[in-house]
């Protein structure tokens, strides 16, 4: 007799069905469902949208934005993960309990902070010689605030599987902190910093809450294209509103999947 293989997950096919179902009822339904809304207009009408200056003004303030606080993130957000996995001092774990506060706390809580903090008349912002609120600086710091959790908590678990030692033999052999960091850090890292980045940035991209009051919302200067979507919606342009989402949704999909592909094309070779 034939003994029989048993699946390597129980019920299989019971978790995939709820898995694919969940899926559907989440995001794959809501964006047919916008797809098929946004096909009432037609493809001149769609164009003259997406093509208006206010249009494309917006696209590139929040995209530039989202990429320009992931890249910081990127930074920053690899320096304090390595500070709270390779070192121990006093209130570290208040520090690694504050970063996840962006997901806690309210993102306009968050926005009319940063607003009063870095208004030309806050407690910050007088101190410096140039606007930070108002202006696209002001959206891309509200971005980094919120972004932030996403590349250390990526990033956190990845560091804290490489051991010390592997650092210690490559300075016994010579090699200098910049490179240790190039040659035994950073090919360990990078798939994971990928990732961080990916998140920070499809995040960067939708938000509206504490963006919305930092920004000021002045047409061609600081209006995020969620603001404008908003305004369709307040003016009863379902229509444009929807149209504007596709537009963004096709742009955020074709900006993940390069990052995607990045990272599988770099992956093979570390």
């Amino acid at each position: 007799m034939s003994r029989r293989i048993l699946p390597v997950i129980p019920g299989f096919g019971l978790t995939l069905g709820f898995s694919l179902s969940y899926l559907a009822l989440v995001v794959l339904i809501p964006m047919a469902v916008m797809l098929l809304y946004a096909s009432q207009l037609t493809f001149p009408q769609f164009w003259q949208l997406i093509s208006s200056r206010q249009v494309l003004v917006s696209l590139q303030l929040s995209f530039g934005s989202a990429l320009a606080a992931a890249f910081i993130n990127g930074i920053l957000g690899t320096l304090l993960a390595w500070v709270l996995v390779r070192y121990r001092f006093p209130g570290r774990k208040i520090i690694d309990a504050m970063i996840d506060m962006p997901f806690a706390l309210p993102t306009a809580v968050a926005g009319i902070a940063l607003t009063s903090l870095y208004a030309p008349t806050g407690l910050i912002g007088s101190l410096f010689p140039f606007r930070i609120a108002y202006t696209s600086l002001g959206i891309t710091l509200a971005l980094i605030f919120v972004t932030l959790p996403f590349v250390v908590r990526t990033l956190q678990p990845v560091l804290a599987d490489i051991p010390k030692e592997i650092e210690e033999a490559a300075a016994c052999l010579g090699a200098n902190p910049l490179q240790a960091f190039r040659h035994v850090l950073l090919p360990a890292i990078l798939p994971a910093w990928l990732t961080g980045f990916a998140l920070a940035f499809a995040r960067g991209v939708g938000e509206y809450g504490s963006v919305v009051f930092i920004a000021g919302n002045i047409p061609f200067k600081t209006e995020i294209l969620p603001l404008l979507i908003v305004s369709k919606l307040d003016q009863y342009d379902y229509k444009g509103a929807t149209g504007i989402g596709v537009f963004m949704l096709v742009v955020s999909f074709i900006m993940l999947l390069l990052i995607n592909l990045l990272q599988r094309r770099i992956q093979p070779r570390l």
